[in-house]
This record gives structure tokens, sequence and C-alpha cells, in this order.
């Protein structure tokens, strides 16, 4: 199963043109972190006010992706770095 993902020309190409992508720009996924969070924290105010299952259940998926997303940008950074 792994020797036919590592022949995937179509899998090379896409992970080769979303390093360049990212090595432009670096602080990208970090940002989009941070916004995610923020995001989250915005909603778990707006459920404290009107309590929902729907809104908790998106501020802690929210939450929980900003602080994964920027955690590997963080990780990322220096590797697609200069």
């Amino acid at each position: 199963m792994f020797r036919r993902i590592d022949r995937s020309t179509t899998l090379a190409r896409w992970l080769e043109r979303l390093t360049g992508f990212l090595a432009r720009r670096r602080g990208l996924p970090v940002v989009i972190g941070i916004v995610f969070v923020i995001i989250g924290f915005v909603l778990q105010l707006v459920e404290m006010y009107a309590p929902s299952v729907a809104v908790h259940l998106f501020a802690v998926v929210f939450h929980n992706l900003g602080v994964i997303l920027a955690l590997i940008g963080v990780l990322l950074a220096e590797p697609l770095g200069r």
C-alpha cells in the first residue's frame, strides 16, 4: 500500500505545490490558527449568553483546530524557511 502512495505522481505534485505555497507564506498557518482560536473564543462568549449545544460544539471545534493549525505552522516554519 505504501509503495503505491510513494509512486503516486499526483500526490507528489500536490505536495510540491503545497510546500512551495507554504514556503512563500510561512506565517499563514499560524495566522489562520490564531483567527480560529479567536472565533472559538467569540463563540464561547455567545454560548454563555445563549446556551446552545451547536454553538458549544463549533466553539470547541474552532478552538482545537486553531491550536493544532498554529502548532503545525510553527513546526513547519523552520523546515520551509530559506
